[in-house]
């Protein structure tokens, strides 16, 4: 008990560590570069701290186990954005552009609407079955490059005005930053995660409740350190970039990557679950045209955490 107690210990120290590295050597590396905190956010941290998703949900396809890879998916970016994003605005409310409004914004929602009619076509349109195949697979991965190609040609670079002030490093310490910063991050949520297991086994608590809140929340570990340090530097854009990135990632490319291995069965994907999917990415749009427009603030965060509570009471009591 008190190894596993250190190695939690240990493995939270190595979040929060790489959880500022990441931060602080994306917004170097796109001051560097002349790119957006949100397209390095989009992208870079974005894919990167979706690594354990990626991880778990292939090695699900491998094994031909369609519930893993689908609802760790589904799971993960409803935690992303009515948690992690929720209690990130709760901590440091964030600037919403005219480009997360016009495009990457709409697109979250599009690939979520998108998702759900390829994935339960018998439930939603009488048709066919809920079954996601190779062909839908090669279409979402198709779609995850050219949404990125798009982002970084449509990509409006950092001004003076907008960039940070703090002390310049160069770009090789940079890049060595993001890279050092996502393996803490992947390595320490990993150590984190197994070491609570083991306590939470130790202690008598049962595997459903384990799942459901310390391995559900374990692989969104990375996104949350990552917005929760960008928020209390007032890296907004960068948050936000992390969240919609690991949200578009882990549909187009996860997915789409592990229906290609193997067709995914959304049999067992509840219509509350989908709801609830589509409406966590209805609220980041709301939260730009209400309350203060163009910000995601504290009252959004609020929102967004009553649901997602709301949602895991639900699920407990349907277990």
């Amino acid at each position: 008990m008190i190894l596993n107690i250190l190695l939690l210990l240990a493995g939270l120290v190595m979040i929060v560590g790489g959880a500022e590295f990441l931060v602080n050597g994306s917004s170097q590396v796109a001051r560097r570069a002349g790119i957006s905190e949100f397209v390095i956010g989009l992208t870079i941290v974005g894919m990167g701290t979706s690594a354990p998703e990626m991880v778990v949900s292939l090695m699900g396809a491998i094994k031909g186990n369609a519930d893993i890879a689908v609802g760790n998916v589904l799971g993960s970016n409803i935690f992303n954005t009515l948690f992690i994003l929720g209690l990130t605005a709760l901590l440091a409310p964030m600037a919403i552009t005219g480009s997360n409004k016009k495009k990457d914004i709409p697109v979250n929602i599009l690939i979520t609407v998108l998702l759900l009619a390829l994935g339960m076509t018998h439930r939603f349109f009488g048709v066919g079955n809920d079954i996601l195949s190779r062909q839908d697979g090669l279409l979402l991965v198709a779609l995850f490059i050219a949404y990125m190609i798009w982002s970084f040609v449509k990509d409006k670079p950092e001004t003076a005005d907008d960039a940070d002030s703090g002390k310049r490093v160069s770009v090789w310490l940079s890049i060595l930053m993001v890279i050092g910063g996502l393996a803490a991050l992947i390595f320490g949520g990993r150590l984190f995660v197994d070491a609570a297991t083991d306590i939470a086994k130790a202690l008598g608590i049962s595997n459903k409740f384990i799942a459901i809140t310390i391995l559900a929340g374990g692989t969104s570990l990375p996104e949350l350190a990552t917005c929760v340090v960008a928020a209390a530097k007032k890296k907004g854009q960068l948050a936000l970039g992390n969240i919609i990135g690991s949200n578009i990632f882990n549909i187009l490319l996860i997915l789409g990557g592990s229906a290609i291995i193997c067709p995914l069965s959304f049999a067992d994907i509840d219509l509350v679950d989908a709801g609830i999917l589509l409406l966590s990415a209805l609220l980041v749009l709301t939260a730009a045209f209400t309350g203060r427009k163009n910000e995601l603030d504290r009252f959004d965060g609020g929102v967004m955490l009553l649901c997602g509570i709301g949602y895991f009471v639900w699920l407990f009591m349907n277990l």
